[in-house]
């Protein structure tokens, strides 16, 4: 088991989910300092994917929302756990995609919870889920702990960008079917994602 620390020199103190200004937008100048946090996903695994399932089913969820980025490789992992979640009997309530630039990520945020799925699962790059997590914690039915992600997002730049969100109890799977989770400040994994597909 490691522990990803933070680079505490690229972000300010963690606080409650209110925002300094009349937006949560993450400004392109703080994502400059990120540039790994926009590369785009490596495509999912099988071994990925079964323990996303199994980690979903852990949970109690039955219906759940998918949320993704436009990058080719997150809109294959999403389709692909569309159908092995149908195909288990489960209920995908909604598929919401976004851009990777746009002025607000406030409709995907709405359209994922409009349902109140029992959990969320998103793909998409660090910068793209960080902005759309910033939205969501304005949704009052998201909760971090009941949403789970894929690999990529086993970062801890996701935790820098999403503050002052806390995305603390936010799971996923890695590549090699093992498990990530976010704790306070740091992502906990059983083992790094497999980078050399």
């Amino acid at each position: 088991m490691k522990i990803r620390p933070l680079d505490t020199t690229r972000r300010g103190p963690a606080s409650s989910r209110r925002w300094p200004s009349s937006s949560p937008r993450i400004p392109d100048h703080t994502l400059t300092r990120y540039p790994s946090a926009v590369t785009p996903p490596l495509p999912h695994t099988d071994a990925e994917l079964a323990r996303l399932l199994r980690m979903l089913r852990q949970a109690g969820a039955d219906t759940i929302a998918i949320g993704h980025g436009r990058a080719p490789t997150s809109v294959a992992a999403a389709g692909a756990l569309q159908v092995a979640w149908t195909a288990t009997g489960g209920t995908v309530l909604s598929i919401v995609d976004w851009p990777a630039v746009a002025a607000s990520w406030l409709r995907p945020a709405r359209r994922l919870t409009a349902g109140h799925p029992d959990a969320w699962v998103i793909a998409d790059t660090v910068a793209g889920s960080a902005q759309v997590v910033r939205r969501l914690a304005e949704q009052p039915n998201w909760a971090a702990a009941r949403t789970v992600g894929f690999a990529a997002l086993a970062s801890p730049d996701l935790v820098a960008l999403a503050t002052p969100t806390s995305l603390a109890g936010m799971t996923g799977a890695a590549a090699t079917g093992e498990t990530w989770r976010i704790g306070p400040d740091h992502i906990v994994v059983t083992d790094k994602p497999d980078r050399s597909r």
